[in-house]
């Protein structure tokens, strides 16, 4: 068996600075960028890379870097942006509830959103709804809200994976819970 030598073309030391507005605080220890404003507060650990802060701007950066850690650098880019953004407004998700055999009752009880009669079903389902999210029913529209993206995406999809059907024809059986809208892009 022959070794193949693994060689990483280096690009050298990648820099990101991003700004930080006014009405938003930040602080970053060890990597960790914690945001706060009016009360609401994210935190975000990056590993692998150097976060700091220098008078209004986060600076992401690596040394001797490859295309790996461009990468890595640019996700933690867009992370910092999502949560800068998520401070400014909200993140709205919309899930239709669609019932065409059996009306299905829906609730929200503490942590968790109960969906009754889901298909004639005697058992209820029911879907974690994270820390930190807001989640209404108007009607047959579930609105999902939070200032933390991936939070507010989780819980839209926990919720639409709970009235998941297996072993049924999906053109017949067009029932569920599904997302219409992602965080004010629709579907």
């Amino acid at each position: 068996m022959v070794e193949k030598n693994k060689m990483s073309k280096k690009l050298g030391e990648l820099k990101i600075e991003i700004e930080i507005p006014q009405d938003i605080g930040v602080e970053v220890k060890d990597n960790e960028v914690i945001a706060k404003k009016d009360g609401k507060e994210i935190k975000r650990k990056f590993p692998k890379v150097i976060v700091e802060k220098k008078e209004n701007k986060i600076i992401i950066k690596t040394k001797g870097a490859t295309k790996r850690e461009k990468k890595q650098i640019n996700t933690i880019n867009a992370h910092i942006k999502n949560i800068i953004k998520g401070l400014q407004e909200k993140f709205v998700y919309k899930l239709q509830i669609c019932s065409v055999h059996f009306p299905m009752n829906v609730s929200i009880n503490e942590n968790e959103m109960i969906i009754k009669n889901f298909l004639g079903e005697k058992k209820e389902r029911k879907a974690k709804i994270l820390p930190n999210v807001e989640v209404k029913i108007e009607k047959d529209i579930v609105i999902v809200e939070s200032v933390d993206k991936e939070a507010a995406g989780q819980t839209a999809a926990n919720i639409e994976r709970a009235t998941k059907i297996k072993n049924r024809d999906r053109r017949i059986f067009q029932d569920g819970i599904f997302i219409i809208e992602k965080a004010g892009k629709e579907i």
